[in-house]
């Protein structure tokens, strides 16, 4: 599997390339600010951009849509209405993808999953887009949102082995990337006990970054 995380600009967004190297197809996950440059990335690797993949709607990660669709081609898979379904899988040559429904920081938000058949062992690489950052969590109100989220983190990503690495939206972590293992271990939101101590971390998130020492 050819795996390419791509800063792009905006709030520092990420995009990712993901490609199969025997039948040189690639997938692109939310190429947002330059998607000329995620697509100048496939080139160089040979690939032939065959899907498009929106973790969610907002304009930062699906804003470079029309760019990519104009190749002509191309398949675009979100987590809307009329999109994947939880838990739907698509095969991509040795790469098989699962898409997982996470909502929460919005309705259609969209986990990824991307595993090399070939290597049944090898970890999965998980794209979570604004649900999960490395030591953070995406933005949600206080009510039906938030409790959207901690359901999604709790009932889908934190049933994940613990060596699958995790990939976020944004560099606005205390790394660019991380595995569950490590959020399960780590992350402050995964670690309150109920559902009232992760909204209560979220209504005062910002003076506990400055006691904890957190950017």
């Amino acid at each position: 599997m050819i795996f390419e995380q791509i800063g792009v600009g905006g709030d520092r967004n990420f995009a990712y390339l993901i490609g199969d190297e025997g039948t040189r197809a690639a997938a692109l996950v939310d190429p947002a600010y330059l998607p000329e440059l995620v697509l100048e990335r496939a080139a160089d690797h040979r690939l032939g951009v065959r899907y498009l993949i929106n973790t969610h709607g907002h304009r930062d990660h699906a804003g470079g849509n029309d760019v990519v669709l104009a190749l002509g081609g191309v398949r675009l898979i979100h987590g809307g209405p009329l999109g994947v379904a939880d838990g739907e899988k698509l095969v991509m040559g040795t790469v098989e993808f699962a898409f997982l429904r996470t909502p929460g920081h919005s309705e259609d938000s969209l986990c990824v999953l991307a595993q090399e058949t070939r290597v049944p062992h090898e970890p999965g690489r998980l794209i979570t887009g604004d649900t999960l950052f490395v030591g953070k969590v995406g933005g949600t109100d206080l009510g039906q949102g938030a409790r959207d989220e901690y359901e999604s983190l709790h009932r889908k990503l934190m049933t994940l082995p613990d060596d699958t690495e995790v990939w976020p939206g944004h560099d606005v972590g205390a790394a660019p990337g991380s595995t569950i293992g490590h959020e399960r271990r780590t992350n402050p939101f995964l670690l309150r006990a109920t559902f009232e101590e992760f909204v209560d971390l979220k209504r005062n998130w910002l003076e506990y970054k400055r006691d904890h020492g957190i950017q």
